[in-house]
């Protein structure tokens, strides 16, 4: 077999592309559309019907701990050790004996969500490594019959659920353990042995562990929707889970899109939803000390919030199931603040407003939130807002608000030199509508001294 070397980015770029090609030549509706004929509709996909319902849980959630956790944790050095150091399965196997997360962990897992104000939870059940973290009848790889002795996946839904978290299943469709995960690319009998494998360890993770609210694909390499049998597959899910909320990277379009380590809002209505690590890696890497704050954390949960998306925010736990501590720092330091400011996250609406240099927005009806980050002293000041300001109060404490407003700027003054909350301070602002900024109107109208 050659050795191909790709990562995640590149995977997902070159789905991305073939997407594209596909929708542009060599479909039934784009030869209809070259014929001068109007294109065929596609059948639906599975649970398309039902999709809005499904989602209406999801869309409120806002903000979720995704959990990488598996023999890579025992190595320390990222979840793709396996791959980007070219490491024999025959060497790197032997590591699932040594793999012994504390009975309990998942515990931990769970009360550092709620206590970041997290609403939901997603956990790899097996990740590129093929390693499956639950027990199943189809391959001794498990956690039942190596180093753990036990499903990890069922000590994590129980934890999950006695926190009241939605529970969610991470599933890898690339497998670089299976002997058939590379050969189903070229090899047909291997593609339907591959694909019976992975329906068939689906389908226990859907039928074991109770009600499950998300499913989580990652990297669909070697094969396309109609190798994986995609249709199929998401059929036996909403037979199995008619209330479940399912990600597109089957090659589906599926409920709700993933951009990765960055922002990318989706439009026309769209769920979205933008995953993210603690540091640079997913699984645990020793050496990685590149740790987002608290306050990056909030920013990017605020950003999401303002363009209608969620935010899944990585923990990479050690081998041994803790979670390190900077994560834990971070976190708590998160979910103090949602603990007076969470109705400005997740009681929200897509919000206009967002040119500031300090400053982050999200907005509730008629309500704008301003979103300080780095405090600037004793006023801050919103260019081009359109609407009229009727009054403004520092949420934290409750206290009115000063304010000026001309034509093109609102100031609020008077505040206090020092944040007086940690790590964002909040002003909500009411309007008499709908919060609109136009810095453009600025920009051409404001005087200049003639410029």
């Amino acid at each position: 077999m050659n050795k191909v070397a790709f990562s995640r980015r590149q995977l997902l770029k070159s789905a991305g592309a073939a997407t594209l090609a596909m929708a542009v030549a060599g479909t039934p509706g784009a030869a209809a559309i070259t014929a001068g004929q109007a294109p065929e509709k596609a059948a639906p996909e599975p649970g398309e019907e039902t999709r809005a319902q499904r989602l209406a849980w999801w869309r409120a959630a806002r903000f979720g701990m995704f959990i990488h956790f598996g023999v890579y944790s025992t190595i320390g050095r990222h979840e793709w050790e396996m791959e980007n150091e070219a490491v024999p399965v025959a060497e790197y196997a032997p590591h699932a004996t040594t793999f012994h997360p504390r009975p309990g962990s998942p515990r931990a897992w769970a009360s550092l969500a709620r206590q970041a104000g997290m609403k939901y939870m997603v956990l790899t059940t097996k990740h590129h490594e093929g390693f499956c973290n639950f027990d199943t009848r189809l391959t001794d790889y498990n956690a039942a019959k190596q180093g753990p002795g036990r499903d990890v996946v069922r000590e994590y839904v129980e934890a999950a659920r006695a926190e009241g978290m939605r529970v969610g299943f991470y599933y890898s469709l690339m497998d670089w353990h299976h002997p058939d995960g590379a050969k189903c690319a070229t090899d047909e009998e291997a593609r339907k042995r591959f694909v019976e494998y992975t329906h068939g360890l689906i389908r226990e993770l859907l039928t074991n562990y109770g009600k499950i609210d998300v499913l989580w694909y990652d990297v669909a390499w070697p094969l396309d929707a109609k190798g994986w049998e995609s249709i199929r597959m998401n059929k036996m899910i909403f037979d199995l889970q008619p209330e479940i909320v399912v990600n597109n990277r089957n090659k589906l379009t599926g409920d709700f899109s993933t951009p990765e380590q960055r922002i990318v809002a989706e439009t026309g209505g769209r769920a979205w939803e933008s995953c993210m690590t603690m540091n640079d890696s997913w699984g645990y890497q020793a050496a990685d000390d590149n740790w987002k704050s608290s306050r990056t954390i909030l920013r990017n949960l605020v950003t999401c919030a303002r363009d209608g998306g969620n935010y899944l925010l990585n923990i990479g736990p050690e081998a041994d199931g803790t979670i390190p501590e900077p994560s834990v720092h971070a976190l708590r330091h998160v979910g103090e603040w949602l603990e007076t400011n969470g109705h400005t996250i997740f009681d929200s609406d897509i919000c206009a407003v967002r040119r500031s240099s300090y400053a982050s927005f999200t907005r509730k009806n008629q309500t704008l939130y301003m979103h300080v980050h780095f405090w600037p002293g004793d006023y801050v000041a919103i260019s081009g807002l359109m609407t009229k300001v009727k009054s403004a109060k520092l949420v934290k404490t409750g206290q009115s608000v000063a304010f000026t407003q001309d034509d093109f700027r609102v100031r609020f003054t008077g505040l206090p030199m020092e944040a007086p909350d940690f790590p964002l301070t909040t002003i909500a602002i009411e309007c008499d509508s709908e919060p609109r900024q136009d810095t453009d109107y600025v920009r051409i109208n404001k005087p200049r001294m003639g410029v």
